[in-house]
């Protein structure tokens, strides 16, 4: 017996409907007109060229199994192409045809014939064997490694792919739509990337922009732009000053200050969210921050709603741990608001603390008893390119005077934050935020695992790694949840981190511009976008 697969098969292999469109809980207009981010008046023309400004430079690679900047990934979504896509809401639509057995070990993917390369040559079941093997060596994202390991096999009869696993994974449809499917014989994706997307990569100048054209050949639905240019500002200022002189269609991920600076104007502005944990990331494995109860008092001396309303004017979610809204499977609200950053050492469990969490009095008394009762000194490092980070951590520093600990800001350069304090651990905390490659809570709690290269916080507990097993080892979705979630509660009652919130996404468009639509992950998709006539 088989069941249907429920999942949305977007790639370029599969797919023969359109995309699905946003709900609208993850997206409302914050100036202009139109509920849904189109314009009030005039019909959808095909063609024209956009210019998206954005205050980040990409990866030095633009290999889909080789990139590390979630900005990178954000870009060639419109180039590359999985197997599945998520919808709005975070679940899968049935896909035409395509099956997994009963015991959740076979998928079989029917490939759609004539679906072509951006360099013109036709995808064969070879292409997606490799992209298979390639994906699974991956060292980039660990998460999506480990799942690929359950692969058994991926092996091809006629036109149909035939993955095998070793053991069962609920969640394992969501891997695959990270399995970017990309030519066998290709060798130059760093720099020039192929994939099957809506469009097609044209050139790329570093620290400048990189362009992108429609794709005449698309096998699906294609895009209504001819042309898209992704303008590289080296800051949030010189995006500003590009928004004023009109010389951008669109800027994306822009903070509240610059929204009421734009006014209403040629742009009218969208508000989604991030899909993100903003957090100020604290390594476990330097002091004082070794100490449980530090980073307890550090909880109990954040103000996050301060924080909201000094930076955002109130825009942005509450997270208490390291999942985010958009993953409404998984997400605990409870953790946000339920006095869980402190557990009573006496209790089994956590102490229900009820009401405001911002406690001075007790974050000195924390500080007292972890040996620190006249504070210390901190650093926090933050990418300087980022606004709403450095604007953040400013909050913070003020909040963190007010028990006596003297905060002070290291801004750095974006490659500089990526080489030496997420890869090199060198760092005391710093403010930023974690998205997910896919809509699986492993892609987002796996990082904490003790073993993890992307551990960056050297966090160790032997209980949440034992939690970790189980779950990816569990092969029935509601064990796996629960699980998952329980991980949750871990996070937070260590005071792994100092969880903040899910930041808004502010985006400016021409008011000639409409089809935005907003995913439950971190990623821009512009095949929708269109000029209004």
């Amino acid at each position: 017996m088989k069941k249907r697969i429920f999942a949305l098969f977007l790639s370029a292999l599969l797919l023969v409907t359109v995309l699905c469109a946003c709900g609208d809980e993850s997206q409302s207009e914050v100036g202009g007109t139109g509920s849904d981010g189109t314009s009030t008046s005039g019909e959808a023309v095909t063609g024209g060229e956009l210019v998206v400004g954005i205050s980040q430079d990409l990866g030095d690679s633009l290999d889909p199994y080789q990139m590390t900047a979630a900005g990178t990934r954000e870009v060639l979504f419109n180039v590359y192409e999985g197997l599945v896509k998520p919808t709005s809401t975070g679940e899968y639509v049935p896909a035409v045809d395509s099956t997994v057995s009963e015991d959740g070990l076979t998928y079989t993917f029917p490939l759609r014939e004539g679906v072509l390369f951006h360099n013109g040559e036709e995808v064969t079941t070879d292409d997606v064997i490799y992209s298979f093997e390639t994906c699974a060596e991956t060292t980039v994202d660990t998460a999506l490694a480990a799942a690929l390991s359950a692969v058994e096999s991926v092996t091809a009869d006629g036109n149909t792919i035939t993955v095998t696993l070793s053991e069962a994974n609920p969640d394992f449809l969501s891997y695959v739509g990270m399995v970017y499917i990309v030519p066998d014989d290709y060798t130059d994706q760093a720099t020039a990337p192929v994939g099957t997307g809506p469009f097609r990569f044209v050139s790329r100048s570093v620290q400048q922009n990189l362009v992108m054209e429609k794709f005449a050949d698309y096998w699906g639905e294609g895009a209504s732009l001819d042309k898209v240019t992704f303008q590289i500002f080296e800051d949030s200022n010189a995006l500003m000053s590009a928004l004023s002189a009109e010389s951008v269609d669109m800027a994306v991920h822009l903070t509240i200050d610059q929204v009421n600076t734009i006014g209403e104007g040629t742009y009218k502005t969208l508000e989604g969210t991030m899909n993100l944990v903003q957090a100020l990331y604290l390594n476990n494995n330097v002091e004082p921050f070794n100490n449980e109860q530090v980073r307890q008092a550090l909880c109990y001396a954040i103000d996050v709603d301060e924080i909201m309303e000094l930076t955002a004017e109130g825009h942005g979610t509450k997270v208490g741990t390291s999942i985010y809204p958009a993953f409404t499977k998984y997400y605990d609200e409870s953790l946000n608001d339920a006095g869980v950053r402190y557990v009573n050492p006496d209790c089994e469990v956590l102490e229900a603390v009820v009401g405001d969490f911002n406690d001075p009095a007790k974050a000195k008394e924390l500080l007292a008893e972890a040996g620190y009762p006249d504070g210390f000194s901190m650093t926090i490092t933050v990418p300087s390119n980022y606004t709403p980070h450095m604007n953040v951590a400013e909050v913070i520093v003020e909040q963190l005077s007010r028990v006596g600990i003297t905060a002070t800001i290291n801004p750095v350069e974006w490659e500089t934050w990526l080489s030496e304090t997420y890869m090199g651990r060198d760092f005391e905390s710093t403010v930023v935020g974690f998205d997910a490659s896919n809509l699986s809570a492993g892609a987002l709690l796996n990082r904490w695992v003790s073993t993890d290269g992307n551990n960056m916080i050297n966090y160790n507990n032997p209980e949440y790694d034992q939690l970790f097993q189980q779950a990816i080892a569990s092969t029935d979705d509601e064990t796996q949840t629960e699980l998952y979630k329980q991980m949750e509660r871990v996070l937070t009652e260590t005071a792994a981190n100092v969880y903040l919130q899910d930041l808004a996404n502010f985006v400016a468009m021409d008011k000639d511009l409409g089809g935005l639509e907003f995913y439950p992950v971190y990623v821009l998709d512009l095949s929708t976008v269109y000029y209004t006539a």
